[in-house]
């Protein structure tokens, strides 16, 4: 009996519940009184449940009703999301948007835009990968997300298109207790060479035999920004980072920002650019979100590009 449950029973259902009443559920969903009489309890037959108590003036829900009316609800959202998803689909919406994030792009910035995304598109789940330099293109070169949002490479695949979304502003830095933060002034790039440099490495081979921002022969590489950033902060070496990233350390005391030769105070600036496959642009919900990230909120002016 359960298998002809209707989805007209469970909205009456719902509608009677919320409203108070037979009369004020038929008034809302514009149906004579006695359909929704009628079509309650045919549920209650069906599913052999009392799903109000109709003793006193007005129908009040049972126990039973009470946690069979959230299970309803259940089932009338996920049809209504059911629909809202293939109305998307057949209007050319894609079913989900996979996207790629370089671990230097600003993450308030993302989760900024995935509320408004989430009220725009709220049929369109989201689907997010953070990676570094060359990992944060190839997902989008392996068409596993619909776009990336990447920093620059020496020479972009040419199987991409990028467009310009921001710029990321960074900034050098030590430990206070490290050497180089003692130094008063600005720092020769030859006294950098006697230091380790920690850098950031790429996972892939998309940079293989290119070098960005290293000063020094001593390296230390790591894949993560967060275990640089962890490494910095012990001084363990002295390296580039995004700014806001570290701007708290740097106020706080905890890391210096170092003034180094031939480098102009808030010149490091790296571009971010959308990349997508040339032959399979974003749908429209991916076409929302790179408009929505062109807009901020961490707008810098553009400057020539000095990848790290």
């Amino acid at each position: 009996m359960l298998d002809g449950v209707s989805l007209d029973q469970l909205r009456t259902f719902i509608a009677s519940a919320d409203e108070g009443s037979f009369s004020a559920a038929a008034r809302k969903l514009r149906r004579a009184q006695s359909a929704v009489s009628e079509l309650v309890s045919s549920l209650e037959v069906q599913m052999g449940v009392t799903l109000f108590d109709r003793s006193g003036r007005y129908p009040r829900l049972t126990s039973e009703g009470a946690v069979l009316l959230a299970d309803a609800r259940g089932v009338v959202a996920g049809l209504d999301f059911m629909k809202a998803r293939a109305k998307g689909i057949a209007a050319g919406l894609e079913p989900e948007l996979s996207v790629v994030v370089d671990v230097c792009f600003p993450m308030a910035a993302i989760t900024k835009a995935a509320k408004e995304f989430r009220e725009r598109f709220p049929a369109v789940p989201l689907r997010l990968f953070v990676e570094a330099l060359g990992g944060a293109y190839q997902p989008v070169l392996d068409c596993v997300t619909s776009f990336g949002v990447v920093g620059s490479l020496p020479i972009m695949p040419p199987s991409l298109i990028g467009e310009r979304l921001t710029g990321i502003q960074f900034a050098i830095v030590a430990a206070r207790n490290h050497p180089l933060a003692s130094v008063n002034g600005t720092i020769a790039k030859c006294e950098l060479t006697q230091h380790v440099q920690l850098v950031l490495t790429d996972r892939t081979s998309l940079s293989k035999g290119r070098e960005f921002g290293v000063m020094s022969p001593q390296t230390w590489r790591l894949a993560d920004l967060f275990a640089k950033h962890a490494f910095l902060l012990d001084g363990l070496g002295w390296g580039s980072m995004p700014l806001h990233t570290v701007e708290r350390d740097i106020s706080e005391g905890r890391l210096v920002e170092l003034s180094i030769e031939d480098i102009t105070p808030g010149a490091l600036i790296v571009p971010m650019s959308a990349v997508y496959p040339i032959s399979a642009p974003p749908g429209p919900a991916g076409r929302w979100l790179i408009e929505r990230l062109k807009r901020g909120p961490y707008q810098i002016p553009a400057a020539e590009p000095q990848p790290q």
